[in-house]
Formats: C-alpha cells, structure tokens, sequence
C-alpha cells in the first residue's frame, strides 16, 4: 500500500507545505494513521481517496499549527513560506515554477489544496469531493476563484 501511495501522497502534501522534511514527516504520519486505522476503512471509497483524505487533513492541520505557533499574519506566514521555498535544496523549478508558486502562496490553504488537487493531480471534481468533503459545484467555483487569482497574481508580478 505505501509502495503505490507514497510518491503520489507526498507530492500532495509537499505542494501544500513546500519543505521536503515537513512533507515526509506528514507521509509518515499519514500512513502511520492510515495503519491505526484501517479496520475503520468502509470501502464506500476507494482506498486511494480515503488516504488521500488523511492526507489532506493531516496537511491542513499542520499548516494551521504552523501559523499559530509563529504567531504571525498569513501574509508574513506565506512570505516566509516563499523563503522557505527559494532556499529548499530540493525545489527543481525554473522562474515560471516559482512564480506560480509564490501565486499559490497567496490562496487559503483549502484554495490551494482543491487548485493543486485539480491541476497537479488530475483528479476529477467527484474524487475531490469524497476526499474534501465539498460539494462538486463549491470544488468547482474555487477552483475558478483560485486560477482566476493566480492569472491576477502573476500578472502584477
């Protein structure tokens, strides 16, 4: 199960948060989770989605942990995200890469979950759903919002 998920749910997760240590701390904590528990898997899902579900609660969930322990404004937050990002040995893209994610640093977590979600996974509104929880038109109407900022955000800078 780790063996099929993990490269899809650590990229994920590290779209989210930026730092390749953050991010496999979050994949193991992750399949550490989805270990305890699956004798409470319904199979009304698939396993894919219900992992990914973990996955994306345990993101958000370290993302608002993070904030608070800084005890700074979202915006020094995501400043010192983008930091973050430029010095990260592991970060391989070119200007365009990191000015679509110094973009993506300026939407609400769940925002950029449900863009990245779409564009970088590929998943369709009904998979986004299970795993968010969200109607399929909310899914569909921040995703708009969210590529309709980036496209404002990219622009100005």
């Amino acid at each position: 199960m780790v063996k099929t998920y993990q490269e899809r749910v650590y990229w994920h997760i590290r779209r989210m948060v930026y730092n390749h240590d953050d991010a496999d701390d979050l994949v193991q904590d992750t399949f550490v989770k989805v270990w305890k528990n699956l004798d409470s898997f319904r199979e009304d899902s698939q396993l894919f989605t219900w992992i990914y579900r973990i996955a994306t609660n345990e993101t958000l969930s370290f993302l608002k942990r993070k904030k608070r322990m800084q005890l700074i404004s979202l915006g020094n937050f995501s400043n010192n995200q983008i930091s973050r990002l430029e010095d990260d040995n592991f970060f391989s893209g070119n200007e365009i890469q990191l000015k679509l994610q110094k973009a993506l640093l300026t939407l609400p977590d769940k925002q950029r979950m449900v863009f990245n979600m779409k564009y970088y996974d590929e998943l369709k509104y009904e998979e986004m759903s299970q795993i968010l929880g969200t109607s399929v038109g909310a899914l569909k109407a921040s995703y708009h919002i969210a590529v309709k900022k980036i496209q404002k955000n990219v622009a100005e800078n």
